[in-house]
């Protein structure tokens, strides 16, 4: 009998690192030595089964596809001058007409965030075989050129389908300085979807723990611990805007993004 129970000990130990499904032997089942049945991590410093890992363990995953309803817009203009105030006046000029652009096309003050703002040299390396004499002297040499501003913002569009008529609007008015850095695509109130979500992740774990316990020739009991995680994860759609290029009208499709949420479930076994 007592080769029974260790035989049946050791199966389920070895299926715990398998599928996520450990075996605790009954209460009153003859004492075994740790290493002969279990490894180390599932037992405490006496020796004995460490029940926080007793049962069968494993994750559900929940997904819910669903149209993006807001698109979140990286812009912001760059401007490389002499000194430092002319390049500052340039860009503050763009940025402004780019500000003025986003708010007369439906961009509310609230959802225009500065993300970046940057001034810093500008340097090159004068190569000797460019400059004939008298010039040669003052090659093989770092030298400064000027300095480059960048100021970026990010812009939220609650009217995803203007999205492609706003980058155009924002490119003609910064003109050359513009630099768009890409746009994404998300739910303004994803928690909507979660319910949804949550649900199929609980089915995925309960069917997959059954499973488990049918391969394994057990019954499964009721579950013990229960956590959830996860969240909304965006599509990401780049576009990228060269200086100097001509702006034709810019399609921008959302196109579908996906809800999930994952449970992570252990039951115990009867």
């Amino acid at each position: 009998m007592r080769k029974n129970r260790l035989l049946a000990l050791v199966i389920g130990v070895a299926l715990l690192g398998a599928v996520g499904f450990a075996f605790v032997p009954h209460a009153n089942a003859s004492p075994s030595t740790p290493s002969e049945a279990t490894p180390q991590s599932l037992t405490d410093s006496e020796g004995n089964c460490n029940s926080q890992y007793a049962g069968v363990w494993v994750t559900g995953e929940g997904k819910v596809t669903v149209v993006p309803d807001v698109a979140i817009l990286s812009l912001g203009v760059e401007v490389q001058a002499i000194t430092v105030q002319q390049a500052m006046d340039e860009a503050a000029i763009a940025m402004d007409q780019v500000m003025t652009a986003l708010r007369a096309n439906g961009v509310a003050e609230r959802d225009i965030q500065t993300q970046w703002f940057n001034i810093y040299p500008v340097r090159d390396w004068i190569d000797c075989g460019v400059y004939p004499e008298p010039e040669w002297k003052d090659c093989g040499r770092e030298v400064l050129i000027g300095y480059r501003v960048t100021n970026t913002v990010s812009a939220k569009i609650r009217d995803v389908e203007a999205t492609g008529s706003i980058i155009d609007r924002v490119a003609d008015a910064g003109g050359d300085s513009t630099r768009i850095q890409g746009v994404s695509f998300t739910v303004d109130d994803p928690s909507q979807y979660h319910g949804e979500a949550r649900e199929k992740a609980m089915a995925d774990a309960k069917a997959k723990a059954g499973h488990l316990a049918a391969l394994a020739g057990v019954d499964l009991g009721r579950p013990f611990y229960i956590s959830e995680s996860g969240g909304f994860v965006p599509i990401y759609r780049d576009y990228a805007m060269m200086e100097g290029a001509a702006v034709p009208p810019t399609p921008i499709s959302p196109g579908e993004t996906e809800v999930t949420l994952t449970v992570q479930m252990a039951f115990a076994i009867e």
